[in-house]
């Protein structure tokens, strides 16, 4: 990769919590980083969870509904898609989703929201 001026360098991929998440700050904002490991996948959104704004998403637990990546907020259990941020349990609110890569060991994560 050459041109990261749109892209925040996040971690190197072993220091990754695997099948969690951690809490990247992107100047006033808190991106939540998820390594899914037994997927072999790697997701970004917003931290704050929208049903109480508070930020606790990166805390949340991973898994999947019929093979779609998911979170679960660990205070409220809303869930949501890591792929598009839509709202899993059924409410109209959703979060940003960012992309995320790996060049060299190191995981980045976009600047802006996809």
């Amino acid at each position: 990769m050459t041109d990261t001026s749109n892209w925040l360098a996040a971690c190197r991929v072993e220091d990754a919590v695997e099948n969690g998440g951690v809490c990247v700050k992107n100047g006033e904002e808190q991106i939540a980083l998820f390594y899914f490991k037994r997927r072999n996948e790697w997701f970004a959104t917003q931290n704050e969870c929208p049903h109480r704004k508070q930020m606790a998403l990166s805390r949340g637990m991973i898994g999947s509904t019929t093979d779609e990546p998911k979170v679960a907020c660990p205070f409220h259990k809303k869930t949501f898609s890591l792929h598009t941020g839509e709202c899993l349990s059924g409410d109209e609110c959703a979060i940003k989703t960012y992309p995320v890569k790996i060049d060299n060991g190191i995981v980045y994560i976009g600047k802006s929201p996809k």
